[in-house]
């Protein structure tokens, strides 16, 4: 056939054929379509200090047997109060709570608050998850296996507050009991402080780190930052959105490289198209794994 040809019954050909809709591309989801919707309601909120930040709010099942299987849940937001609090979480909570979970939602001043960054940020999660072991027995929770479920900043304290014991013996954030925690998972974490503020497009900017870990020290990263932990000797699943804009791909799957090396059990889960607001929006592909792998973490 020659080229004439070959041009003329390929447009014949696009004429007889059906016309099909183009394919609309994927639009992430904002900050807007997750906040704007109702919002659900704790059962009871805890305070562990004075600052209206140090508080945990309690999401209890109405029904199944006690004890309750219990998530450690930490909100992100650039740890910075002014951007999120522990309401971004609400949502999704409340869809554990329907499943059956407890979950302990907590609070922390962030770097932009009066007594957050170092140590202030990093003491007020540890005392949130401490302040568990008190409520264990009102509650009626389950702490034999605890499973932490982090978002973007709040991925880094989730993990950080796992690797509680491998803090150096000098540093002021050691604390001789710390809550255990069996499992944890990150959501769009930023589990790596050195590499975060060496990565200007990191949707949270490179100047909170300095913030967040503080100076006139000689290693501020040493108790601060994940990898400086390793191994933490707990099971570790980090699940990305493959289109997340705030946090670089790069920094979890360099960051899965480094635990394995240290010989952690650690797994990488990407969702396809999709960003950061998915990883904490109950219908979404992104929390259908990561309740997957809440389920599983729980039946080890």
């Amino acid at each position: 056939m020659t080229r004439v040809g070959l041009a003329a019954a390929l447009l014949l050909a696009s004429c007889s054929a059906p016309m099909t809709a183009p394919i609309a591309p994927h639009r992430p989801l904002t900050w807007a379509d997750l906040t704007g919707r109702s919002r659900p309601s704790p059962d009871r909120t805890l305070s562990y200090g004075e600052d209206a930040m140090q508080k945990v709010d309690v999401w209890l099942p109405s029904g199944g047997a006690r004890p309750y299987r219990t998530v450690l849940m930490v909100h992100g937001g650039c740890w910075q109060t002014g951007i999120a609090d522990r309401r971004l979480m609400d949502w999704v909570a409340d869809d554990l709570r329907r499943a059956g979970y407890a979950v302990w939602n907590i609070d922390y001043r962030g770097v932009d608050r009066a007594g957050g960054g170092y140590p202030g940020t990093f003491a007020d999660a540890a005392s949130a998850a401490d302040l568990l072991r008190a409520e264990e027995p009102a509650l009626g929770l389950d702490l034999r296996r605890i499973v932490a479920v982090g978002h973007s900043a709040g991925g880094h304290l989730a993990l950080w507050l796992a690797g509680r014991t491998r803090l150096p013996a000098n540093s002021p954030l050691r604390r001789a009991a710390p809550l255990p925690i069996a499992h944890v998972i990150s959501l769009g974490g930023l589990p790596d402080l050195e590499a975060t503020a060496a990565s200007p497009d990191n949707g949270c900017g490179t100047e909170v780190i300095a913030r967040l870990v503080g100076s006139g020290r000689g290693d501020p990263f040493a108790d601060t930052s994940v990898p400086r932990l390793l191994p933490l000797g707990v099971a570790q699943d980090l699940v990305n959105g493959r289109e997340d804009r705030i946090i670089p791909y790069r920094l979890a799957t360099d960051y899965v490289a480094r635990a394995e090396a240290a010989g952690d059990d650690v797994t990488l889960h990407t969702v396809p198209a999709t960003g950061h607001v998915e990883l904490v929006a109950p219908d979404t592909p992104a929390w259908a794994e990561t309740k997957r792998l809440l389920a599983r973490a729980f039946a080890r």
